[in-house]
């Protein structure tokens, strides 16, 4: 069941692989996601002594949950997959000129997992051509639609 998604990757790269992350979160953050107040559009994946840590993503703290404590909405939270993955991860990075972008947030048999995906960045011509064919696939569906009501 997915919580939500980075809409903006899918748009500004090209996605190749995807994996799935465990990732390391505080009880309020964990309340605070449940209740759907999270924002994953300006995060990012980095790599840190041989660990990846997600960046930028915004977890709005709710006011009763988090009445003790002085919760830190965007702070760096360590992502966990197995050590085989994320040195072919480093890899790819560093030598192929990939980048690691988070696509979404889900749940999975109760625990909160991050789909991060090795991406390339689209240039301006490509998003273009890409909004091009969406457009082109809308028309023709609502043409298709035209016709058969006609029939």
């Amino acid at each position: 069941m997915s919580i939500t998604n980075n809409k903006k990757a899918y748009h500004d790269y090209f996605i190749e692989e995807k994996y799935e992350a465990g990732i390391v979160l505080e009880g309020w953050e964990v309340k605070a996601i449940r209740a759907g107040r999270i924002n994953l559009k300006d995060t990012y994946v980095i790599i840190r002594n041989g660990e990846l840590y997600l960046l930028g993503g915004h977890i709005s703290a709710l006011p009763e949950a988090s009445t003790h404590i002085r919760p830190d909405p965007t702070r760096t939270r360590k992502l966990l997959l197995k050590a085989e993955e994320i040195e072919r991860l480093i890899g790819k990075v560093e030598q192929r000129g990939f980048t690691l972008v988070p696509l979404d947030l889900h749940f999975t048999r109760g625990r909160i997992k991050c789909e991060i995906a090795l991406a390339k960045g689209k240039a301006q011509h490509d998003k273009r051509d890409a909004t091009k064919d969406r457009e082109w696939l809308r028309e023709k569906q609502r043409v298709i639609s035209d016709f058969n009501k006609r029939s």
